[in-house]
């Protein structure tokens, strides 16, 4: 795609989320997961890429009113899509374009998952949006396709089973998880380590995967959100 079509878009979206993670580790919002992570290791570039994106979640989930570029109409996705990437591309020093194309590819992978499972689930998306940035940030480092493929595969199994119970702090903690998982995904294809089909939900390849994960999803989960409803109205 010709970067004049996107680029005031990628850039809009990179400055809003990346603000609102800086204000959520300047602030105390919520139960402060970015600062908690951050205060692991700072220097580390993988809690960085969490605790940054948990931070801007911690903010959003509890009361900043700064603005949030959404990707599948969340804010958490458009957060976890752009955010850890982001903080990637300024440390790995790539060009804008290898930046903006890697952003593009998280936000794509994020909205073709989330096709598959649809508008409501109580499957936790940004689950999705964790698979997007750990393929965006094999892309910042050279990934050709076929590998990029195994880092959705890899991230998809791996956070699968986070469950979404409504909007609220907890957000920032699985948002963690989600990227974890995308970075987990990532350093197993970079150790030549993949999960293969017929390895329990993974199938024979990245398409057939994405599209048993929004079947168990969109309808085995059905009754599992309704359980869930139950359990926070105490039933």
């Amino acid at each position: 795609m010709p970067l004049d079509n996107i680029e005031e878009l990628l850039e809009r979206q990179v400055e809003y989320n990346m603000a609102i993670a800086e204000e959520g580790l300047k602030g105390d919002y919520g139960a402060c997961i970015g600062k908690i992570l951050l205060h692991r290791d700072p220097e580390s570039l993988r809690i960085q890429a969490k605790a940054r994106a948990a931070a801007a979640s911690d903010a959003r989930m509890n009361g900043c009113e700064l603005s949030v570029v959404i990707v599948s109409g969340s804010g958490n996705q458009g957060i976890t899509a752009s955010v850890p990437v982001a903080v990637y591309a300024e440390k790995l020093g790539v060009s804008h374009e290898k930046k903006w194309r890697a952003i593009l590819l998280s936000d794509l992978i994020t909205i073709y998952l989330k096709q598959g499972i649809g508008k409501l689930s109580a499957y936790c998306c940004a689950v999705s949006a964790g698979c997007g940035s750990g393929a965006g940030i094999a892309y910042l480092y050279g990934r050709t396709e076929k590998k990029i493929e195994h880092v959705v595969e890899n991230a998809l199994v791996i956070n699968s089973g986070i469950i979404c119970d409504g909007a609220k702090s907890s957000c920032a903690a699985k948002i963690a998880m989600a990227v974890e998982g995308g970075e987990l995904a990532f350093e197993m294809m970079m150790a030549g380590k993949n999960f293969a089909g017929s390895d329990g939900i993974v199938q024979k390849t990245a398409d057939e995967t994405i599209a048993a994960i929004g079947k168990i999803a969109s309808h085995g989960m059905v009754e599992t959100d309704k359980e869930i409803i139950d359990v926070m109205l105490g039933i």
